[in-house]
C-alpha cells in the first residue's frame, strides 16, 4: 500500500473509486452480453420499418451506455492515481478499454450509422459479429477488475 493511502479517508475515496469502477464494469458486462446474445440477432427479423427502429434504438441505448461509459473512463483513469503501484492491473484495465472505446467509435457506431439509413441484412451480421470483440473485452475488464477489487479487499 502507498504511503498516502494509509490515511483512512484517502483509502476511502480509492476503494469507492475501484467500487464504481467495478460497478460499471459489471454493468456494461452484462448488457453487452445481452446485446450479443439477444438483441442484435433479433435485428436480422425486423420485417418493418427498420430504419424508425434502428433510429430509436441507437437514441436510447446510448442515454443508457454513453453516461456508463464515461463513468467507467473516468474510474479506470482514476485508477493509475488511487493504485499505481498496481501498474499490470491498470495496463489491463486500460488496454481493454481503449479496445472497447475503439471498437465502439470505429465499427459499432459507424455501422449503425448505415443502418440508421437502410436496412442491411450483411452490416446487422457484422454489427453482431464485431460486437465480439466489445463482448470478449468487457467480460475480461470485469473479471480483471473483480481480482482488483479482491486484492483490495485483503488490505
Amino acid at each position: 500500500m502507498t504511503g498516502w493511502l494509509k490515511t483512512k479517508k484517502n483509502l476511502m475515496a480509492a476503494t469507492l473509486i475501484l467500487l464504481i469502477n467495478f460497478s460499471a464494469t459489471l454493468f456494461m458486462t452484462g448488457l453487452v452480453w445481452f446485446v450479443q446474445i439477444v438483441h442484435y440477432p433479433l435485428f436480422q427479423k425486423i420485417t418493418t420499418d427498420f430504419v424508425a427502429y434502428e433510429l430509436l434504438h441507437t437514441r436510447l441505448t446510448g442515454r443508457i451506455t454513453a453516461p456508463l461509459m464515461l463513468v467507467e473512463l473516468a474510474a479506470t483513469l482514476l485508477m493509475w492515481w488511487y493504485w499505481p503501484s498496481y501498474y499490470v492491473l491498470n495496463l489491463i484495465l486500460s488496454f481493454l478499454l481503449l479496445l472497447i472505446w475503439i471498437s465502439t467509435f470505429f465499427i459499432q457506431i459507424p455501422l449503425h450509422n448505415k443502418l440508421c439509413k437502410a436496412f442491411n441484412i450483411e452490416q446487422c451480421r457484422r454489427l453482431s459479429n464485431t460486437n465480439w470483440i466489445r463482448t470478449i473485452a468487457w467480460t475480461l475488464k470485469g473479471l480483471f477488475t473483480a481480482v482488483y477489487y479482491i486484492e483490495m479487499a485483503m488490505l
